[in-house]
């Protein structure tokens, strides 16, 4: 039987055969694309070949204007992480293209000479968003909003400009949107084109993109931390950013800490698990299988160490060994930021020379500070903190007839040069920041030190993501002062040998890690995952962020249509217990079908609203789980004659209820349930084991089972199941059955209706995917 492969607005178009939406709409280069989202024209599907299409906020350009010829220059920046990625892990049969913003707005006259020539020069495609837009959603909602939350801070002030704005997060889609609308221009194929997202600019993209190209190939990593399901929770649009993230093929973390936060969010909220396999955690969403993966950035060792060799890098070095000649130098790269613990690092040096007062006029810190990439009353005040703080430690320890001032403070724009210069003559590196995504300076200046062939030394916050690969590093927590005094103090008193050998370590990690094998892990797990996406049948829900669902069905997915109920000699339909099928079932009574009920307790027709006498003595009824059958045109029978010791199971379930908020025992008359569906997930999961355990070591003769889908632990007499109940009800012979269930305790009736010849009129795949 053959099906369509199109995309439908809702699941009435799967009934219907209707095709109500197009898989590609509002035309652009993908609007002459076949129902299976290839190409009509094979010819420019060769032409363009493989792609791969990073998204970023920021194209990786640095773009100057010449205001007496009035035109711009464009310089591709090398140091930019994704055109390192590019350059070291797309493959050469792929294309790398650049999707993003300029650093500088561009007049509409303008903006169709620049894209021309950006994508000629460098395969850039730039979006224009605007200066209003572009401000209300990079500096306004992504900054004062976002970076915030991600970072672990919830506004209490009722003021502040980090309480989430209705409005801005209207501009933040928005601007998303005008992505979208760059990428229907930019993508060729579905099946050659592969789209690499980058960053919580751009968290809502996957979903917009997803509605767009139900099977675009995409990836996401988030590059900054993922906060705690506690802080999360907090933010006002979590659900439409959680489902987004899910919309992607593969979400990448920099740790398994963020990425343990993100799959906590998911259960809390969504209600969805993962699970492993082979390495790999992996979350099913709607019909697709979605890949958490967990892989660190890194640097590229063989640029940092050409550039250790340049002519001005070893010129500022000579200079900077010469001014520091018998100093112990301690160097610190942030930017001006809240999270980034700069004053933390400055109190913590000031405590190092109060109690060790030898060290003083022989302990230099170097603080390279870049400008805030926002603004706020918060930054002022830290600036001016800081600022002070270096003014009274260089004020009391400072000595100006021997040259000596210990905290060296460069507020200025830094050249590599000079930042690798820095780099391969300090000492000891100090990352004090109290929340940070990956942070690659202790990587740039491990390299730096290798280039020196000096040992390389540091104090790495354990709060930042690079702290995990950096086990011979000193790790601290930045909020207590003490605990970085005594790092910068154990570290600065190491042996030369000790050092050594913590470093060997270290450039070990870091040759291997490279951004490159990053990009390329990153890239194979994204081409295994989409590898089967153009046999996928993909019906869409929804039409807003928060309602919007694809539904992805297997290629091996049969829909059971045509089907003539009344061309049946015995037709036979088993359905779960639901309030929508009362109404249907009258009809499919009269019409000659057999329809069986799996209901949790044994149900009497004054149970069923709306039901007549008629129609329920007709209805059969598995209940219990398999306990008690009643079929068609006939009474209850009870399958099992065992009857559980009620009292003693239920003092053992009431001890598991009292000690877990949220849980509650359901008694029946042959079965008995401990339900936790609406305690916390985490402890709910935990005591449903526990008390399994437990059940199990003092229960002889009785089935335990704990279901997760429904969260339930049912205790039921040994041999009683549905696939039993349902094996009576087929002994009558019918010609055709329609079963359909809801969750894993199903399988039992989908098994035995395999296992009888009723079976093979429907097959194993509609038992499988229903």
């Amino acid at each position: 039987m053959q099906f369509t492969r199109k995309s439908f607005s809702n699941l009435a178009a799967l009934e219907s055969g209707e095709d109500s939406m197009a898989e590609l709409q509002g035309g652009g280069p993908l609007a002459g694309f076949d129902d299976e989202g290839k190409e009509s024209n094979a010819s420019l599907s060769e032409a363009k070949g493989k792609r791969m299409v990073f998204v970023s906020n920021h194209l990786p350009i640095k773009m100057t204007r010449n205001e007496v010829e009035q035109c711009y220059t464009f310089e591709l920046d090398e140091d930019a992480l994704l055109v390192q990625a590019a350059k070291d892990a797309v493959p050469e049969d792929m294309t790398p293209i650049y999707v993003g913003c300029l650093s500088q707005e561009v007049p509409l006259e303008e903006q169709d000479e620049v894209s021309a020539v950006l994508q000629k020069q460098h395969n850039c495609y730039p979006v224009f968003l605007g200066e209003e837009l572009k401000e209300n959603f990079y500096k306004k909602f992504c900054k004062q909003q976002l970076w915030p939350m991600m970072h672990y801070l919830i506004p209490l002030d009722p003021l502040s400009k980090a309480r989430f704005d209705g409005s801005l997060w209207s501009s933040y889609v928005r601007a998303n949107m005008a992505f979208v609308n760059r990428l229907v221009e930019v993508l060729w194929s579905l099946e050659n084109d592969f789209v690499w997202i980058h960053d919580y600019h751009l968290l809502v993209l996957p979903s917009l993109l997803r509605k767009r190209f139900h099977r675009i190939k995409c990836g996401f990593f988030l590059h900054s931390p993922f906060p705690s399901s506690e802080i999360f929770r907090t933010f006002p649009r979590r659900e439409e950013v959680l489902r987004s993230l899910l919309n992607a093929d593969v979400i990448g973390f920099h740790t398994f800490d963020y990425a343990r936060h993100f799959l906590s969010c998911c259960s809390r909220m969504l209600g969805l698990e993962h699970k492993t396999s082979r390495g790999s955690i992996i979350m099913e969403y709607y019909g697709r299988d979605v890949a958490i993966k967990i892989m660190p950035t890194g640097v590229n060792p063989d640029r940092w160490l050409s550039a250790c060799s340049w002519a001005d890098t070893q010129w500022r070095i000579g200079e900077l060994r010469a001014e520091y000649k018998d100093k112990m130098v301690l160097i610190g790269v942030d930017d001006m930021d809240v999270f980034k613990g700069i004053e933390l690092k400055l109190a913590a040096f000031q405590e190092v020379l109060v109690h060790h007062p030898e060290w003083r006029g022989k302990l230099v810190l170097i603080q390279v500070t870049s400008a805030p990439r926002a603004s706020g009353k918060d930054l002022e005040e830290l600036h001016a903190y800081a600022t002070n703080l270096v003014q009274s430690i260089n004020a009391r320890f400072g000595n100006e007839e021997e040259n000596y001032q210990p905290v060296v403070w460069l507020e200025r724009p830094v050249p590599i040069y000079e930042r690798i210069a820095l780099y391969s003559i300090a000492d000891v590196a100090v990352v004090t920041a109290t929340r940070d995504g990956m942070n690659l300076m202790p990587y740039e200046y491990i390299v730096c030190r290798e280039a020196a062939a000096a040992p390389s030394m540091m104090v790495v916050s354990e709060f930042v993501g690079c702290s995990p690969s950096l086990s011979g590093a000193i790790r601290v927590n930045p909020w207590s002062i003490e605990a970085v005094r005594d790092g910068i103090y154990a570290a600065i008193r190491l042996s030369e040998a000790e050092r050594g050998v913590r470093h060997q370590k270290h450039w070990k990690y870091v040759r291997d890690h490279t951004v490159g094998f990053w990009a390329r892990s990153f890239i194979a797990d994204l081409e295994r995952m989409t590898g089967e996406h153009g046999k996928m049948q993909c019906y869409d829900l929804g039409f807003a962020l928060d309602t919007f669902r694809m539904v992805s069905l297997k290629s091996g997915f049969k829909r059971l249509v045509g089907v003539t109920l009344e061309d049946k000699t015995s037709p036979l339909v088993v359905l779960e217990e639901d309030d929508a099928y009362v109404e249907v079932l009258g009809k499919l009574i009269e019409k000659g079908v057999d329809v069986v009920l799996v209901c949790r307790e044994a149900k009497t027709a004054a149970d069923f609203g709306g039901l007549s006498p008629e129609t329920y003595a007709a209805l059969g009824i598995i209940a219990e789980s398999g306990a008690y059958l009643k079929l068609p045109n006939g009474g209850y029978e009870a399958l099992t004659s065992v009857d559980l010791p009620m009292e003693f199971i239920e003092g053992i379930l009431s001890n598991y209820t009292h000690q877990t908020d949220g849980s509650y025992v359901r008694k029946l008359s042959k079965t008995i349930v401990w339900n936790y569906d609406t305690a916390d997930p985490d402890f709910g999961a935990w005591q449903a084991k526990e008390l399994v355990d437990h059940l199990e070591g003092v229960l002889g003769g009785l089935d335990v089972v704990n279901n997760k889908q429904d969260k339930e632990v049912l205790v039921k007499p040994k041999g009683v199941s549905k696939g039993r109940a349902l094996g009576r009800v087929l002994e009558n012979g019918y010609d055709f059955c329609l079963c359909v269930g809801n969750d894993r305790s199903d399988e039992d009736m989908f098994e035995a209706l395999v296992s009888d010849d009723v079976g093979d009129d429907v097959g194993d795949d509609v038992g499988d995917d229903v």
